[in-house]
Parts: C-alpha cells; sequence; structure tokens
C-alpha cells in the first residue's frame, strides 16, 4: 500500500486498454490507436515510432526492436526479433587486420548494423494490427512537423551527449551545434517524409528506394561496406519464447541474441537463497544481487551471440547451471568483475507495453544502442544510425565475433510473467546491460517482498557493472560504505539506473499500469 504522505506515483487502473511507456505523448497516442478500434499492435506501434522523436538519443527508425505479443484469446506468446545484421562484407579478421581490438563507438561505420525495426513494425502491422501503417503513423508524421516540447530527462540525455552527433546529425538533431532546452520544440520533417513512405509502401519504403540509397550512399561516403542489397535482404524472424520459473512465477524472455537467458540464469543463482529474510534494501540482498550478476554476466559474455551460433542456450537456463554458480558466492567478500568484451555497456533504450480490452498483449522494447546511436544519420533524410554492432566482440573464434550477416548480442529484452500457464504481466526494464539483472530484481521484489509493480519499480537499484557497483541514493549511506567494506568500488551514478514499466492483470481483470519516475513517461489507461 503507497504511504501518501511520501512522494510517488499511483498506479494507474484501468478496465479497457492501458499503455505504460517513458513518454507522455507516445502513451497517449497508443491510447488513442485502442480507443479509435485499434489493438494493442496498432498502439504499441504508434508509441513506439514517436518515441524516436521523443527520445531520439534512446531510438529511432535507424535502431532494432524486439517485441513480445500475446494475441486475443488465447495464452500463447509470440516473439519477433527485430533486430538486424552486420553487413554480409562486414569481417572480424579484417577489422583485426586494421588495427582494432574492439569495435568502436561513435562516427564510424564498423559498428552500425542494418537497421531492423521498421521491418519488423510493417511485419507485425501486417500480420496482427487491424488499423494499418497510415493510422498508427499517423501521431509520429504530425509531431515530426510540428514538433515535440522536450522533457526533462530527454533534455538531460541532449544536453551531455549531443557530443557523439557527427556530421549531418548534428544538422539535424542540434540547433546548430548545440542540444535543444527543455520546453523546446524539437521538429524532424525529413522523418515524417520517410514514414509517409513506409505507410504508403511498406518496408519497400525504407529498405529500397531513395530512402535506402540516401542510408547507404551516406554510410559509404565515411567507409562503411553496406549495400543496397543488406537493406534489401533485411528480414525480421518469429521466435520461440524461453523460460524459468522462480518460486511458481514463469518469466518468460526473448531467445538469443537478447540476453534474456541471463535474467533466468541470475533468478535460478538467487533461487538458492532465502531472499525473503532479507531487507530488500540492505547490504545482504546488495551483496548478493551484485555476485549472482557477475556470475551470470559473464556466462552471457562466453555464450550469448545470434541464435544461429549459439550452442550453450541449454546450459544456461539449466536450473543446475545456478545452483553451481551459486556455490560460488561468498558473503563476505566482493569478488572481481569480469573482463567485457564488447562496448556493450550502455543504457539507451525504450520500452513500452499495451494491452487492450479483449486482452492482446504486447511487450516492446526499441533502441539504437548509445547515446545517440552511432551519432551518424543519413544525409537526406536524417535516419539516425544505431551502433548495435558494438555488441559484437573481436576475439578470434568467439561466437559473438563480429562477422557478416550475423546479429550481435543483445541488451535489450521485453518480458512477461505468467502464472499457472496464464498472462500475468507484460514488464521491462530499460538500462541497457541492466536489464538481466533488472528483470531478475523485478520478479524478486515483486514475488519475495510482495511489492505492487508501481513499488517495484519506485524502488532503490543497485548494478556492478564492470569493476564498478553503481547503487542509486535511495540506499541508505550505511549500505553504500557496507559495500565497500565488501570489496566493491562504489559510486552513485547521474542518474537513476535504467527504468521500467508494467501491467498487472489483476484477479478481476483490471489492468494496473505502473511507470517509472527515473523517466518522462507515465501509465495511461481507459
Amino acid at each position: 500500500m503507497r504511504d501518501f504522505h511520501l512522494p510517488g506515483r499511483s498506479a494507474v487502473m484501468a478496465a479497457n486498454g492501458l499503455c505504460a511507456t517513458s513518454h507522455p505523448l507516445a502513451a497517449e497516442a497508443a491510447i488513442d490507436m485502442l480507443k479509435r478500434g485499434g489493438n494493442a499492435v496498432d498502439a504499441a506501434i504508434a508509441g513506439a515510432v514517436l518515441l524516436g522523436l521523443c527520445e531520439p538519443a534512446m531510438t529511432g527508425i535507424g535502431g532494432d526492436c524486439f517485441v513480445m505479443v500475446k494475441p486475443a484469446g488465447t495464452e500463447d506468446i509470440v516473439c519477433l526479433n527485430g533486430s538486424g545484421r552486420a553487413p554480409a562484407a562486414l569481417s572480424g579478421a579484417a577489422l583485426r587486420a586494421s588495427g582494432l581490438d574492439k569495435m568502436p563507438l561513435f562516427g564510424r561505420p564498423e559498428p552500425i548494423t542494418i537497421p531492423g525495426a521498421v521491418d519488423a513494425f510493417c511485419q507485425l502491422s501486417d500480420d496482427y494490427g487491424r488499423l494499418g501503417l497510415d493510422a498508427v503513423f499517423a501521431p509520429a508524421i504530425h509531431y515530426a512537423e510540428e514538433g515535440v516540447p522536450v522533457a526533462p530527462r530527454a533534455g538531460f540525455d541532449w544536453f551531455h551527449y549531443h557530443q557523439n552527433l557527427h556530421g549531418a546529425a548534428r544538422q539535424f538533431y542540434t540547433d546548430g551545434g548545440n542540444p535543444p532546452q527543455v520546453g523546446d520544440l524539437f521538429r524532424h520533417p525529413m522523418m515524417a517524409e520517410v514514414l509517409r513512405r513506409v505507410a504508403a509502401e511498406g518496408r519497400k519504403g525504407f529498405y529500397e528506394g531513395e530512402v535506402a540509397e540516401d542510408m547507404v550512399s551516406s554510410l559509404r561516403a565515411i567507409g562503411g561496406v553496406h549495400t543496397l542489397e543488406d537493406f534489401a535482404n533485411t528480414r525480421c524472424d518469429y521466435t520461440t519464447p524461453i523460460s524459468g520459473t522462480y518460486k511458481g512465477i514463469e518469466l518468460v524472455e526473448h531467445p538469443p541474441n537478447g540476453q534474456g537467458a541471463t535474467a533466468i540464469l541470475l533468478n535460478n543463482i538467487l533461487a538458492q537463497f532465502d531472499l525473503p529474510s532479507m531487507d530488500p534494501f540492505g547490504l545482504e540482498r546488495a551483496h548478493l544481487e551484485a555476485e549472482a550478476t557477475k556470475l551470470a554476466y559473464d556466462a552471457r559474455d562466453r555464450f550469448l551471440c545470434d541464435m544461429d551460433h549459439m550452442t550453450r542456450l541449454a546450459h544456461m537456463l539449466d536450473p543446475k547451471t545456478g545452483e553451481k554458480l551459486a556455490a560460488l558466492i561468498d558473503p563476505t567478500r566482493a569478488m572481481p568483475s569480469a573482463r567485457p568484451l564488447t562496448e556493450a555497456v550502455h543504457k539507451e533504450t525504450i520500452y513500452l507495453t499495451v494491452i487492450d480490452r479483449d486482452r492482446m498483449a504486447v511487450s516492446l522494447i526499441y533502441s539504437v544502442f548509445k547515446d545517440f546511436g552511432s551519432g551518424v544519420a543519413s544525409d537526406k533524410f536524417g535516419v539516425l544510425f544505431q551502433n548495435r554492432g558494438a555488441g559484437f566482440t573481436l576475439e578470434e573464434g568467439h561466437p559473438n565475433e563480429a562477422d557478416g550477416g550475423k546479429r550481435p548480442m543483445h541488451t535489450i529484452i521485453p518480458a512477461m510473467l505468467r502464472q499457472n500457464g496464464k498472462l500475468l504481466m507484460p514488464f521491462g526494464v530499460m538500462g541497457g546491460q541492466y536489464q538481466s539483472t533488472g528483470h531478475a530484481r523485478f520478479v524478486t521484489n515483486f514475488v519475495d517482498y510482495g511489492m505492487d509493480p508501481q513499488v517495484v519499480i519506485d524502488a532503490p537499484r543497485c548494478f556492478s557493472e564492470y569493476g564498478d557497483m553503481k547503487v542509486e541514493k535511495g540506499y541508505s549511506d550505511a549500505v553504500h560504505q557496507g559495500l565497500a567494506d565488501l570489496g566493491h568500488t562504489v559510486s552513485v551514478p547521474a542518474t537513476g539506473i535504467g527504468g521500467a514499466q508494467a501491467i498487472l492483470i489483476r484477479d478481476n481483470g483490471v489492468l494496473e499500469g505502473a511507470s517509472d519516475p527515473r523517466k518522462d513517461g507515465c501509465a495511461i489507461g481507459y
């Protein structure tokens, strides 16, 4: 029960439909689709595409997405992998020969993989939507032309990360090189033009013709090996979800190349400890979660890759693996962090979830990877490219080694919870690498501590990244000091760790939405 003496958010209750995401305009656009007779897929696409304008440091049509859909009238969950592949001519061996020992990040073509999200949105609309792309793109087209007021968190990201933008990207995403201020209107009329073409021509409007030619010529001008064939051949894939059970609650995740298997492994490690006996915001739990994270992420970095090259998925999902790793945790001392194999340290993502009146549910995550992606935009249409290829390693022979046609290891993961075979709650946790730990923490807060979704999301977070343990201000000074005494290198992050959204289906069918105060967004229902 919320303490109304303290600042915080009330959960949002609705009977007919609900959307929770990181910007109010996107949540409103999604609900408008539902009121117009659309379903959760229509609403999710409308909200997601608009978020590329509201939060361009986080996402956009030059990025990737992963989507989970539970259609109306069934409890089955369908996964759609909308992540793009490396251009066919990319070669890890050639990159090493050029002097690189890891993937670069900004202003260069090497980490730019083919954007996969637009193809996924077109596929979803064709297979599950009701309204068509004309209708669902309309809000984003309107705001691209008229302007979106820059929100506080989006403004923070613009201020701190606009220096990542290079060349044409500075023209489209800054004001003469200066970031827009909070409350300024941000316009991108060429994005509106791209969306009109996709609405009229489907995926061909993006992956073929003038828009594709603009993207390819812009990339090749800076040394990219991308071709028109790479774009024309881009296709999303339907996949079968993976899952693991934590004390009767099933955590359903995307299969690799996303890191959902890491969240399941982390829960299997944590299941070996008596979390309910620990203070949820105390030293013991924070230390345990940090150590479990190091072990689970070490397994992730060893094994996780494009599903076509993945050989150790069953090992990661096996509860016995969790048991063995749990035995390595010392409650009195922090272990060293693993060596990162990739540049997959990031926290730039949007997450959106929608449930409609027929109880179709969508869990969707959509990202350009780093802050403003690669910092490279196409010259004419201003498509800002992701640098998701930074998720590859250049270690020779590694299953996640960079190479042509491969999908890199992804940090972004949507999720759903089921109980007794029925959908209980779609949810997602933003924050790049944090997401697997965030999923495990979400589940343990909900299951072990009985927190309502909004309380789960509001609660303080900590995360042990490589060589550093970030601990939010919501933890007491005693916990900060206690972690340092155990050997953790403790720091307070500049912003809160990640973000989250969730919709709980209550026993009586009412929808309960929760949204993270670390972002600009909200839950809206009707």
